[in-house]
Formats: C-alpha cells, sequence, structure tokens
C-alpha cells in the first residue's frame, strides 16, 4: 500500500487518494472482482491506473469512447507511461506493434473498445500477454437496463474465460440498483463487490424552471451566474443556433459537436477549458472524460434520455467543492415530446428489417456477400436517400448489432490514408509520362514511407503547403491518382465506421431477438417517464429525486434546490409544511370549497403563513381553482 502512495505522488504529484480511491485499489491488489461507483468527477482512472502501475504486467482497458481513449493514452504517455490504444482505422502493422509491446515490451496499458476483444489478432497476443486486470470504463454500458446499453460488452466475460484468475475492476459514474447487480452478473463477478461513493453533492444546486421563452431565462442566468459555464441543448442545429444567439448578447460562447472536423473540436475545447471561451453550447457529445473544476452552471436547454445521461451531464458542474448550478429549463412542449419519444424513435420489427435490407442496397452488397466488410456510414445521407427517420435508423442498428449481424463503431475522424495500388514499374512509368502528377508523388514518397506496402496516413495540408497549392488542388490530384488506379485515396471523414459481422441475409432469413428488443423498448420508455417525472416534479427536493433514484437514501433535504428554496421562502419547517398540506388535501380530496371556509375548517389561526402554504400547493398543481373560485385537491397528484 505504500507503494500506491509513491506511484500517486511520483506520477500525478498527489500526497492523498480522494474518498474511496484507496479501498477500491485495495481491492484490486488482493486480486478481487471489485464494482467501482463514482459520480462523475470523483477520479475513477486513478482507481484503475495506480494499481496497474504497482502490479506487474499490463492492464487491458475497454472503453466505449474512442476519443476518450485517446485522451487518457496521450495523458499517460505525457507522465512517462507507455499506454496505446487500438481502433478502427489503425493499419494491421500498427495494431501487430502495438499488441507486440503488450507482449514481449513494457507497455502498462492497452486501451481498446469492446467490439475489438473477439478479434482474432487480439486473442492471439491476449493469450500470450501477462495481464494483471481488466478494467472496464463506462460499466453500465453492459447492462440492457441501463440507459447507454452496448451489445459488445457482453463479450468482456468471454475473454475471461481465456485467463479465468484475472479480476476485474469496473467503473462508472451512473448505475441504478438493478444495474449494479446485473453489471456484476454480466461480468461474471466471482462474488458481488461494490464500492459505492455517496452520489450526494451538496454544493451543487439543482432547479427546475418553467419558461416558455428559454432563450431570454439562459441570458438571465449567465448575466446572474459568473464563470464557465455548458449548455446541452438536443441537436447540431441548436449548438450553433444557441451559441451565435450568446455571442450576439456579448457572451463569449461557441459551439461543439461530433460532427465538427477533430481539430475544430480540440481548439474550441481547448478555448473553453483555458477560459477563452466563457460558454461552450454542445450536444451530449461533450464532456465525457473532461476534466474541468470551475464549471460554475451546466443548463439543459432540452430533457436529456434519463436521469443517469442527466445526473452525469449536471454533475459537470463545481467539482472543486464550491458553490454551483445545475439548471433544466422545461415547459409543456418538452412534456409532449417526451410523451411521443417512443413511437417517433423505436422500431417495429418490420421497420428494423427494413434497414437492414436498405444497408445492404445502400452498400451495393449481394446476398451472401458482405462479410467481414466495412464503409464509412454517414447516418444522414442514409435515412434521406432511404426516406427513414434517424433515431428510429439509430434503434434499428442497436438491435441488429445485438444480434451480432452487424457493429456501429464510435470512431470517427479517420486521417486520409492512401495506398499505391500498381507496381513499382507502372508507378515510375507514370511518373515518366505525367509531368502534372509526378512533383506531388514524388512529394509522397519522401514525406511518407510504405505506400507500396499498406495504407499510409497523410495530410493534404502538409502537402499543399509544400506545393504551394490550395487544399481543394491536392485532393483533385488524389482524386485523379485514384482514377488512373495508381492509388486508393481515402479522404478524411467525421463518419462511424459500419461492420457487417455476417454475410447478406434475404429478409425472411433474418432472425432478431424479440424478447430483447421488447425489454430495450420497456427500459427505453421507463427512463423517459422517471426523467419526465423529475421535470414536473414540484414537491420534492431535487437531491432527494436523484439519490432515490440511484438506490441511495436520504433522509435530509438539501436546502439549495428550487424546491427547497421555495419551502425556504415560507419560513416553514419541512414537518409543519407536510402537516398541514395533509391536512388541506384530506378536505379537498373530497370537496371543492371556498378559502375562507377551508381556513375556518382547519382552524387556522396564522391564516398569512397559510396563505403561503395554500399559494405554494396552487403553485405545484396540487390544489386548483374550480370554475367559481373553490378550491379543489388535484387527484392526479395523490
Amino acid at each position: 500500500m505504500a507503494k500506491i502512495h509513491d506511484i500517486l505522488k511520483q506520477y500525478w504529484g498527489f500526497d492523498d487518494f480522494r474518498p474511496l480511491q484507496e479501498d477500491i485499489i485495495k481491492e484490486i491488489l488482493e486480486g478481487k472482482d471489485v464494482l467501482a461507483l463514482l459520480p462523475t468527477g470523483g477520479g475513477k482512472s486513478i482507481c484503475f491506473q495506480v494499481p496497474a502501475l504497482a502490479l506487474d504486467g499490463v492492464c487491458i482497458v475497454v472503453s466505449p469512447l474512442i476519443a476518450l481513449m485517446k485522451d487518457q493514452v496521450a495523458n499517460l504517455q505525457s507522465r512517462g507511461i507507455k499506454a496505446v490504444a487500438l481502433f478502427s482505422g489503425m493499419r494491421k502493422n500498427e495494431i501487430d506493434i502495438a499488441l507486440d509491446n503488450c507482449v514481449y515490451g513494457d507497455t502498462k496499458f492497452l486501451y481498446l473498445s469492446p467490439e475489438r476483444l473477439d478479434s482474432d489478432i487480439f486473442l492471439a497476443r491476449f493469450q500470450k500477454m501477462r495481464v494483471n486486470f481488466i478494467a472496464v470504463d463506462e460499466a453500465h454500458c453492459i447492462s440492457q437496463w441501463g440507459y447507454d446499453f452496448r451489445p459488445a460488452y457482453m463479450k468482456i466475460a468471454k475473454i475471461r474465460e481465456l485467463k479465468p484468475d484475472l479480476a476485474v475492476m469496473a467503473l462508472t459514474a451512473t448505475a441504478t440498483p438493478d444495474v449494479v447487480l446485473d453489471i456484476q452478473k454480466q461480468l461474471e463477478f466471482k462474488q458481488e463487490n461494490v464500492l459505492q461513493k455517496s452520489f450526494l453533492r451538496d454544493n451543487l444546486s439543482y432547479s427546475v424552471l418553467y419558461e416558455q421563452a428559454k432563450m431570454d431565462k439562459l441570458i438571465d442566468i449567465l448575466s446572474k451566474v459568473e464563470g464557465s459555464a455548458i449548455v446541452y441543448v438536443q441537436n447540431r442545429r441548436q449548438t450553433k443556433e444557441v451559441a451565435e444567439y450568446l455571442y450576439n448578447n456579448k457572451i463569449s460562447s461557441n459551439f461543439y459537436h461530433a460532427g465538427l472536423a477533430l481539430e475544430t473540436r480540440d481548439k474550441r475545447q481547448k478555448e473553453w477549458l483555458t477560459g477563452k471561451s466563457r460558454v461552450i453550447v454542445a450536444t451530449n457529445a461533450f464532456g465525457m472524460g473532461i476534466d474541468k473544476p470551475n464549471v460554475r452552471v451546466v443548463v439543459h436547454l432540452t430533457l436529456p434520455d434519463s436521469l443517469e445521461a442527466y445526473f452525469q451531464e449536471a454533475g459537470r458542474a463545481g467539482r472543486d467543492g464550491k458553490k454551483a448550478y445545475a439548471v433544466l429549463l422545461t415547459n409543456e412542449t418538452d412534456t409532449i415530446k417526451t410523451k411521443n419519444i417512443l413511437r417517433d424513435t423505436m422500431p417495429s420489427i418490420e421497420e428494423i428489417k427494413q434497414v437492414y435490407d436498405a444497408l445492404g442496397n445502400f452498400f451495393q452488397l449481394a446476398i451472401g456477400s458482405g462479410k467481414d466488410r466495412s464503409f464509412a456510414f454517414d447516418i444522414s445521407d442514409f435515412c434521406g436517400r432511404n426516406k427513414l427517420t434517424i433515431l428510429k435508423t439509430y434503434n434499428a442498428l442497436k438491435f441488429l448489432e445485438y444480434d451480432e449481424y452487424l457493429t456501429l463503431s464510435e470512431d470517427v475522424n479517420q486521417s486520409s490514408k492512401v495506398l499505391i495500388k500498381c507496381s513499382r514499374k507502372v508507378f515510375e512509368d507514370f511518373i515518366e509520362k505525367q509531368e502534372d502528377s509526378k512533383e506531388i508523388l514524388q512529394l509522397m514518397l519522401r514525406s511518407y514511407g510504405g505506400m507500396f506496402d499498406g495504407f499510409t496516413k497523410i495530410k493534404e495540408s502538409f502537402l499543399a503547403q509544400k506545393l504551394g497549392i490550395s487544399l481543394e488542388e491536392i485532393q483533385a490530384k488524389l482524386k485523379y491518382l485514384e482514377a488512373q488506379n495508381i492509388l486508393i485515396y481515402e479522404a478524411q471523414n467525421n463518419m462511424p465506421y459500419l461492420f457487417f459481422n455476417e454475410e447478406r441475409l434475404n429478409i425472411e432469413s433474418l432472425v432478431l431477438n424479440i424478447d430483447n428488443i421488447k425489454q430495450r423498448i420497456k427500459v427505453f420508455e421507463t427512463k423517459h417517464n422517471e426523467m419526465l417525472k423529475y421535470a414536473t416534479e414540484k414537491t420534492v427536493c431535487r437531491s432527494q429525486m436523484l439519490l432515490k433514484y440511484f438506490g441511495e437514501k436520504s433522509t435530509e433535504n438539501c436546502g439549495i434546490c428550487d424546491v427547497c428554496n421555495g419551502r425556504n421562502s415560507l419560513q416553514i419547517s419541512d414537518e409543519d409544511l407536510e402537516k398541514v398540506s395533509l391536512q388541506v388535501k384530506e378536505v379537498l380530496i373530497n370537496e371543492a370549497i371556498d378559502f375562507k371556509v377551508l381556513t375556518k375548517k382547519l382552524k387556522i389561526k396564522n391564516t398569512e403563513k397559510f396563505y403561503l402554504i395554500m399559494k405554494y400547493l396552487m403553485d405545484r398543481d396540487f390544489v386548483h381553482r374550480t370554475a367559481n373560485g373553490d378550491l379543489i385537491w388535484n387527484t392526479k397528484k395523490m
């Protein structure tokens, strides 16, 4: 245990661990399976990185996001720690070298996506590796009861069979009690073992504000709360619109989403992290793995898909322990959208089959062909051509992925690559005859090696600068050379990849797991309803609601959320408020009566305080007025 403190100090500069980190590390050092449940900002990566350095061998880290893997590998390398990541787009020899270094070299961390766990090239090396343990990041993705189920995570248990003595550390920031049990079951824990830090964030004020003019309220919030901010919206179009609105109102801002070029995203993220840009307006693609402790406010302009997603995104505020705010802006439109979302996003069996058939036609795959092929996949283009909706199509792909017909890689922003496909003699003859192409081909040969042997990454901007021509001209020259069968040019793309695991089938031969589809639809509906319940609740402490959802018991209200602040303004205790509210309910549940009659019936002495309590109940829809002005209890609020 002394060694892990030395490692923490040497590589991270910290004298002490955060709460629970050392306990989690101790479990894995003793060879026990452990599920670490730490809220956003709780320091999950330290929990597996420190013990991996303390033990001999390499740590296998399974992570769902390529960007997150790359960030963590870069972070480790900057500390002098040898780490590599495997992701789609790497050449075979690059993967070979990386895996050989894990077997024969001194690499300490191997990051890879769950989709790569059953590849032949990985499995062959995995059996030769000296592995100290397996770390499973974002472990909730393995549970069908979770909000972000990834079928490929189910492969983790299979590789445990190859090394049954290996311990597993699972880590997540968001898991309900059902998901906590399911994670351990799916990962085949030898015995249940959960270490959990409280989900309570006593410095974070949660608020739900009912606003028709959301943008005006957003300006109001940002003018009152100084410091760095995140604004979450539903889609890419909104990120730009909201950022421009803020900029026009003299608030420093920029927008971020997964569709932007990698260089653009990195630049905007850096500007926000360093304070050059105050507000980042983003989709849920932003925030994972980003460590910015001084975010003072996180605003959601639309309802997230689940309380798990909301808790994780809202939790990016106030990681420094100082007062911060998480504000959800909502109105009746959000309620209507949520009620219609199941109809609009979950495909039927026939729609899933329709998507599968359309994919085969889109990529021009004959029946019986396509196995092990991969394609850059623009879902917007695909849906536009086939008159399909994006959300339903995405979920249809997830169901097809569960049944292992295909895999949708989250990897995007692949570098441009070139492979010279002709022989050296043909290549040399072409150069002699084609003066216009000679200069670019010779420059590529001088600048990049191995183009005759395999795909080689290139930078068109570098070539354009060296030749003194525009980027468009370089791209045109490369496309011309491809048309002349000299090379294959794969331009950089911002799209994920679609892998076909099996040959294309007749639609009649497609077998789908109906029970899984029904279960996922049920979970989807439940998650959205719980989110809507949180957004429409007006009397229960926000923090209490979140703690209860994640299975944590708490008897005290937070005192700082919008509900508690409403109670605090009454200057009345929770006990007295509850007592009077129950008395009002007993009367008004049976009859509608005038306020004065109600006051006499309940023998109220302090009418001013009673009036405030009644206003509180009416503001939160517990009490309604009838057409003639009498008061009656809302039976929907039993």
